[in-house]
């Protein structure tokens, strides 16, 4: 195991690169997993690891050959940590290119549409793993999938749940390909109630926290649905309106 305790180690500015840029992640192919369970995640999925930075208090477990391992103190994990409380190991992964398929074979797929923030794309993630998605999709404006927040939030559903990032129209064509209908969580006149929708196969679409769904997005909708609350509640956060509509989704199945 290498030692490295300097942070202005070549390492430790990549580490703090790929924390902080997108960009950086891209052009290198590369994004951090923060925690144990990130790493046991990752390893148990078969991701490609490249390199794991560890505190001496940290016991790692068995990696892969060809792994780079490096021992830090914990001021310098502190330094190069995106999380605010370290928790003693840094897993930099590969990017895994996630090509648009031709068709789509599932049953259920959630949209997300401008969802800015990392931790709610994560959860939603999450949470589409747990209730039986079968992929979710990106569209323009969403957080970025590898931003450590984002990948923190999935509790490493990235590893297990396919992702994709698509054009509103490729996906409205991937959609029809593939004989799956689009309901967007929105008020119009087509909309209906949530508990009366039939997610047999559909594409579930959330919109971002501010504005909700897009008018593009809207206009390729095939119906909206609504979520039943009270009249005094305007709205839902968006990781919560989309466990709602996956629990609808997973219980009528």
């Amino acid at each position: 195991m290498e030692m490295i305790t300097s942070r202005s180690n070549p390492l430790c500015t990549h580490l703090r690169k790929l924390s902080a840029s997108g960009a950086y992640r891209r052009r290198c192919g590369e994004f951090l997993c923060d925690s144990p369970k990130l790493l046991t995640e990752a390893l148990a999925h078969g991701a490609a690891v490249r390199t794991v930075v560890a505190t001496p208090s940290v016991t790692l477990p068995p990696l892969p050959e060809g792994v780079r391992t490096v021992q830090v103190p914990e001021d310098v994990m502190a330094s190069v940590s995106p999380a605010q409380t370290p928790q003693g190991v840094l897993a930099v992964c590969a990017m895994v290119p996630q090509p648009m398929p031709a068709r789509l074979e599932g049953a259920v797929y959630m949209v997300l549409d401008g969802v800015q923030d990392p931790g709610n794309v994560g959860t939603i993630l999450r949470t589409a793993d747990a209730l039986g998605a079968d992929g979710v999709f990106l569209l323009p404006g969403c957080a970025d999938l590898y931003n450590p927040k984002t990948v923190r939030a999935t509790m490493g559903a990235v590893f297990r749940l396919p992702a994709w990032t698509a054009e509103p129209q490729a996906l409205r064509e991937l959609l029809d390909a593939s004989g799956i209908p689009l309901y967007g969580a929105a008020l119009r006149e087509d909309t209906v109630d949530a508990r009366n929708v039939d997610y047999a196969r559909c594409a579930l679409a959330i919109g971002s926290e501010g504005r909700g769904l897009s008018e593009t997005m809207l206009s390729l909708c095939d119906r909206t649905i609504r979520i039943p609350m009270r009249a005094r509640c305007e709205s839902l956060n968006a990781a919560a309106a989309a466990t709602v509509l996956l629990w609808e989704a997973a219980r009528g199945r």
